[in-house]
């Protein structure tokens, strides 16, 4: 056996070993706090993303979390009117969702005949957004709105105030739908008995926000479960900025509809596209 022969061959297979695991920990530490794919799964954002979409999304603009915290790092912006965001899905937080904000803490909204006003001030549809149901008039109420027993619907919806780190909002049988699951999900256990709203087994008439909310909305204004279906969207949920389309490709093409497969549903178009 040649021992000086063995001695770099080992000391070769340790450098390469080192050199993986470095690279391991920078991959993780870039998915982590800087940037991380995400995949378009529905219809939602049509047309401006699409099912099949392959993005990067921007981490470290809003402040990257801290895995398995609430803990924000400091970012270099805050959101938007207008940014397309990616967040935990506050109902479902196994879930990550990608929507656009159209409304930030503080703003007050309103959909009048599917017009969005911000403000007071109509909001200018986005360049590819788009309608594909049929209009439902004012008044007529949906249960599956966002806050239950309202009269609101998709297209005539508000005026709603979206809640800011401070506000006090009033605590009472009428407001109980608009504002019980945000103080739930701040933390406190509450209820309603009669008239009267408890939180944490106290009676309250008032409550003062701890956090900064926002209001999402696809741009597939008749296809999209967003903030009109499941209420405000709060800051610790967000994830980041949708940043650029790296790959696309069909997920409706099969090999059973089309002998090329993936090949022919490639979108050649869209890798490089920036989203905005």
């Amino acid at each position: 056996m040649d021992i000086q022969k063995d001695k770099p061959e080992k000391k070769h297979s340790r450098e390469w070993f080192e050199a993986l695991v470095i690279a391991a920990i920078f991959a993780t530490v870039l998915r982590v706090f800087v940037v991380e794919s995400y995949r378009i799964p529905t219809g939602s954002m049509e047309r401006t993303l699409l099912a099949g979409d392959f993005l990067f999304v921007n981490k470290y603009v809003y402040g990257p979390k801290v895995p398995f915290t609430d803990i924000r790092l400091p970012g270099v912006d805050h959101v938007k009117r207008g940014d397309i965001i990616v967040f935990k899905f506050p109902k479902d937080r196994s879930l990550n969702y990608i929507k656009r904000c159209v409304a930030i803490s503080g703003d007050t909204l309103e959909i009048h005949d599917q017009k969005l006003s911000i403000n007071g001030k109509t909001s200018v549809l986005p360049e590819h957004a788009q309608f594909i149901g049929e209009r439902v008039p004012a008044g007529e109420g949906d249960y599956m709105i966002f806050p239950q027993f309202s009269n609101f619907n998709k297209d005539n919806y508000g005026p709603i105030r979206i809640p800011r780190k401070g506000d006090v909002i009033r605590m009472n049988a009428t407001t109980f739908p608009l504002y019980s699951s945000l103080v739930a999900d701040e933390g406190h256990d509450v209820s309603l008995m009669g008239r009267e709203v408890f939180v944490d087994g106290a009676p309250v008439q008032q409550y003062t926000v701890k956090e900064n909310y926002f209001f999402a909305m696809g741009d597939n204004r008749d296809n999209s479960l967003d903030s009109r279906f499941w209420g405000f969207l709060p800051e610790k949920d967000l994830l980041g900025q949708a940043l650029m389309v790296y790959w696309s490709w069909d997920p409706d093409i099969s090999l059973l509809t089309n002998p090329l497969g993936k090949l022919s549903s490639i979108r050649w178009r869209r890798p490089g596209l920036l989203v905005h």
